[in-house]
């Protein structure tokens, strides 16, 4: 599906997280990578971790959103490696543990300031400058949760960036429609990862979910995997400015 396509993943961290499963998927379906790693203490495991379970080894190189040189070099490097983007995954989100487990309003300034600019705003800065590298269109995706428009206990000030990430999507979207380019986000159900561990009172809420949705059971990394793949290929191609759900139903109920 994304043979001779090139595409770039920000967000893996181990092979326990989503952004692994979407790497998995995109290369199974041939698409050439580049990964990020955010700074030299994931550089050995991640390299170790793609050159053994993906058929294509990816390009990896380091990068630090909120460093817009960083981000600057990445695109660069593509544009001399590749000639070209076609696709761009976002998985990056993070918040201090302190302002997961107490009380949303006693969110600190600076917490909340740090939170929004590495959840949201970075969709924004690795977006920017790939837009001269996809003459031909292209696609990008990235992850939001069910907390960007309803109250999920102990998510807190994260539930507050992920509505602005998926608000960015919608006005992405229109920026860049013209230029051929999608954005969407994709909102999957709990799976349980290393970064879904540090909520408080997870392991509950994952077995309250399974119980509670339609399909009678909780989501797992290959089903964003694959949801990812689509919004990456052609097969998307009239979709755009959408957040899709990935959480077998869960979203419809009303408790």
């Amino acid at each position: 599906m994304l043979d001779g396509k090139v595409g770039i993943v920000y967000g893996l961290a181990n092979q326990h997280s989503l952004a692994w499963y979407i790497t998995k998927a995109l290369s199974d379906a041939r698409a050439r990578l580049i990964i990020t790693y955010q700074n030299e203490r994931f550089e050995a495991k991640l390299r170790k971790l793609t050159s053994s379970n993906l058929a294509n080894h990816p390009l990896m190189l380091p990068c630090d959103v909120q460093d817009e040189s960083q981000i600057e070099t990445i695109y660069r490097q593509i544009g001399e490696d590749f000639g070209k983007l076609d696709f761009i995954v976002h998985s990056i989100a993070f918040a201090g543990r302190e302002d997961l487990e107490g009380r949303f309003i006693d969110t600190s300034r600076d917490g909340f300031k740090m939170a929004l600019e590495i959840s949201a705003y970075s969709l924004i800065a690795v977006t920017r400058p790939a837009v001269p590298l996809m003459t031909a269109g292209g696609s990008v995706v990235t992850l939001s949760y069910l907390g960007s428009e309803r109250v999920i206990p102990h998510y807190n000030v994260m539930g507050v960036a992920k509505a602005a990430l998926e608000s960015s999507v919608r006005y992405l979207a229109y920026d860049l429609g013209e230029s051929g380019i999608r954005v969407n986000a994709l909102s999957p159900g709990p799976v349980n990862t290393l970064s879904a561990r540090g909520i408080k009172g997870f392991t509950n809420f994952l077995s309250y979910v399974r119980d509670n949705t339609p399909l009678r059971r909780n989501i797992e990394g290959s089903d964003v995997g694959n949801a990812a793949l689509f919004l990456c290929s052609d097969l998307s191609r009239g979709i755009t400015g959408e957040t899709i759900f990935v959480d077998a139903g869960y979203h419809i109920k009303g408790y």
